[in-house]
């Protein structure tokens, strides 16, 4: 097997977790919450959007823009331990701890 192969394949066989996250502003204490079904991949594409200023949330963008990368910090807030959720069961827990965490953290929420 070659190299790439090796990698696509391990890539492919990793343990993905799915969690809440926040990102937050230490510059405002402004904070966003969000669900993923892979939490190891999600900031990268957050900052991904960022960057290149095109992150369909405004608040999040105005944020970024005004106090750059360095003001931004990525956390894990909770992770979905149940593995034998459904789709459906999935998105509804990824719905209610969202709010959950909007409510605890007095955040805005992404990802609706």
């Amino acid at each position: 097997m070659t190299g790439r192969k090796a990698l696509v394949r391990d890539y492919k066989d990793r343990k993905v977790t799915a969690g809440i996250y926040a990102v937050r502003c230490t510059a405002s204490g402004e904070a966003w919450v969000g669900a993923t079904p892979d939490l190891s991949t999600r900031q990268s594409g957050i900052w991904f959007s960022l960057k290149h200023g095109s992150h369909r949330e405004s608040d999040l963008q105005a944020a970024w823009t005004r106090h750059g990368e360095a003001a931004f910090v990525f956390e894990t807030v909770e992770t979905l331990e149940d593995e034998t959720l459904g789709a459906v069961g999935r998105s509804s827990w990824f719905k209610a701890q969202r709010e959950v965490w909007s409510r605890t953290l007095q955040a805005g929420t992404l990802n609706r």
